[in-house]
């Protein structure tokens, strides 16, 4: 993956970093925050409704794995195929930050966090 910019504006909801996603720098996905097409995103769409910039905003769930929009089978599938791990990444915005966390994944050219990562 060619370097990118660090930028906070392109952590997905779900802590995934849209700036290295090669959909979004081939120009065929605006990334998470800008995608309207997103509606099936049970994630997105609760982080939205509750003004979080991240689901490492909420405080109901210390970890991310134990919610249900979270950790959802649709989400399951997409970090199995991505092979990712997204609550690896909360965790890690949690720490860092979303700048923290944008520098991070840009530095290792990265969508996500490699299961297995962080727990």
């Amino acid at each position: 993956m060619t370097s990118t910019t660090p930028d906070a504006s392109m952590v997905a909801y779900c802590g995934l970093y849209c700036g290295c996603c090669g959909a979004r720098v081939k120009g065929r996905c605006p990334g998470c925050h800008g995608n309207q097409k997103a509606t099936w995103c049970k994630i997105r769409a609760c982080c939205m409704e509750r003004g979080y910039q991240s689901c490492a905003d909420c405080k109901d769930h210390l970890d991310p794995r134990t919610c249900r929009k979270f950790n959802n089978f649709i989400s399951k599938v997409i970090g199995f195929v991505l092979r990712s791990d997204r609550a690896a990444c909360v965790m890690q915005i949690r720490k860092l930050g979303a700048q923290g966390h944008a520098e991070a994944m840009a530095a290792q050219g990265r969508r996500s966090m490699p299961r297995g990562a962080a727990r």
